[in-house]
This record gives C-alpha cells, sequence and structure tokens, in this order.
C-alpha cells in the first residue's frame, strides 16, 4: 500500500515506541509527516525515533513524555504539544494497556478505562481547538473487535463489583467506538473526521506488562496467525492518509474497510452518556 505524500502534514501519535504505534509513525515519517510522539518512556521513545530516522532519514520528529494513565500529564503533555504553533493535521489515539488483575491511577480511575479511553478523549478535547483550526484534520482512534465482548456498564464503569480483563478491555474498546460516534456527530461540518479501526490479532508487546513469560508464551503460540506491526498498522495509516475516506467519518474499520460494530456501538444514547460521564471523570463537563 502505498502511502499519499504528507509533506508538510503533522500528526501527533501516541504509544508510538512500539508495534503498531511505531509501525504507523514510520510510515507517515516516509511519507514525509512532521511527527510528535506522545511516550512514556523517554529511553523507549529516543529509540524509537533512532529507528524511524533510519526509516526515513531528515524526518522531523518531536518527543512529549507523559504518562497517559495520568490526567494532570495528559494536560501538561497537551498544553506542551500546544506551545508549538504548528498545525495538528493528525491525531491518532493508539496508546493501550491489557491488565489481568484491577488497579487504579493515580486519579483513582480503573486503569485499563483510564489509559484506553479516558487518555483519547482527553487528550483530543484539549487538543481540539487547534485541529479544527487545522482542517482538513483527520482524527484516528484504534480500537479492536473485543468490544463485541462485551456491553457498557454504566453503574460500574471502574469494574469495583465484578472485574474481569477481557471485559475491561472489550469496555474500553467499545468506548473508542462510542467516542468516535459522538465526537463525529459534534464535529460535522467542521472539516475535521473522526474514524476508529480494528488493526488486528497483531504481535506486540500489549500485555506483556503483566506477565512476561505468559506474554512470550502466547505470542510464540499464536504468532503464525498473527499480523506483524507493519501489517496491523495499515488500516491506521489508510485512515490518517487516504484520500478515499477523507469525507468519511463515525465509522469503524477492519483491513482498510468499513465494518459494522456491534449493536451497542450504534448506540446514540450510549454514546452521548459515555460523553457526559467521560467529562465527569476528566474535569472537562461545564
Amino acid at each position: 500500500m502505498k502511502t499519499p505524500d504528507m509533506k508538510g502534514r503533522r500528526c501527533v501519535i501516541t504509544g508510538a515506541t512500539s508495534g503498531i504505534g511505531e509501525a504507523t509513525a514510520a510510515a507517515l515519517a516516509r511519507a514525509g509527516a512532521d511527527l510528535t510522539l506522545v511516550c512514556r518512556s523517554a529511553e523507549r521513545a529516543e529509540a524509537t525515533v533512532r529507528r524511524i530516522r533510519e526509516a526515513a532519514p531528515g524526518a522531523q520528529v518531536d518527543l512529549v513524555l507523559a504518562d497517559l494513565s495520568s490526567q494532570a500529564e495528559i494536560r501538561r503533555a497537551a498544553a506542551e504539544i500546544l506551545a508549538d504553533p504548528r498545525p495538528i493535521h493528525v491525531l491518532l489515539n493508539n496508546a493501550g494497556v491489557v491488565h489481568l488483575s484491577r488497579t487504579t491511577t493515580v486519579d483513582g480511575i480503573e486503569t485499563t478505562f483510564a489509559v484506553n479511553h479516558l487518555a483519547y478523549f482527553l487528550l483530543t478535547l484539549l487538543l481540539l481547538d487547534r485541529v479544527r483550526e487545522s482542517a482538513d484534520a483527520r482524527i484516528v482512534n484504534v480500537a479492536s473487535e473485543a468490544h463485541r465482548f462485551t456491553s457498557m456498564d454504566f453503574d460500574d464503569l471502574g469494574h469495583e463489583k465484578d472485574f474481569g480483563w477481557v471485559k475491561a478491555y472489550g469496555q474500553s474498546k467499545l468506548a473508542n467506538i462510542l467516542f468516535t460516534r459522538e465526537l463525529a456527530r459534534r464535529l460535522e461540518g467542521t472539516g475535521v473526521t473522526v474514524n476508529c479501526l480494528h488493526p488486528g490479532g497483531v504481535s506486540t508487546g500489549l500485555g506483556a506488562n503483566n506477565h512476561a513469560l505468559l506474554h512470550r508464551v502466547l505470542m510464540f503460540l499464536g504468532k503464525p496467525f498473527m499480523k506483524t506491526p507493519e501489517q496491523g498498522a495499515r488500516t491506521s495509516i489508510y485512515l490518517a492518509t487516504s484520500p478515499e475516506v477523507a469525507a468519511v467519518s463515525g465509522e469503524y474499520f477492519a483491513n482498510c474497510k468499513r465494518k459494522p460494530g456491534s449493536r451497542q456501538s450504534s448506540d446514540p444514547e450510549a454514546a452521548r452518556r459515555l460523553w457526559d460521564e467521560s467529562e465527569r471523570l476528566t474535569g472537562l463537563a461545564s
């Protein structure tokens, strides 16, 4: 797949130090995009920048360090990104986690929901005025087919009563799709599109934070059936760059094609309710 020319376009990407995030960043850099990478680890981020510059000599890559489990750090990262006067043509929310047991963030929120959904929500809304000013512009959210495994439990978003890692991860990915639908509705007519995607089963480090040996065994057993990070990145790259989807918004994609999500993922009332809850949990409610 040939990536369209992205020269002069600035892309902000979270979770780009490995896996599909790094593969996406490298492809966008090769296409001429300027990159701003939001990363947690300085050491891993600097190694990623070196690899990207090897793949795309002369690439413009800036780093913003932030732990996306902390809303204070997300706000600081957004302020640092906005301090650069350049437009934001693409915002790619890619960072994600899986936790086998229930943990909470410094803000007291269940970690999977906080990182996989609320970080997308908060960072996007903090950057949204700049993205609007940069139109035509695109927001891309990495979701997952795991959203089909569960439904939104608005009475227990933090899974205090009943935690299961599949349920928690699936709900966070369902939230990505509902957020995409509602944001697209609110941005209609602005020149900013919002879409989300399932990257496929990809051999990455997702989940390695829980049990390193178990992760290695599962990756070894599953590798013959899984995509490479480069293959998994194709739909993210497609949604960030392709003229074919320049006017498409509020959709869920897999393998570079629109795909119906679960029934609840298209429920406008659930999308609006999630928006209201997300505003409350991030302190953005008016």
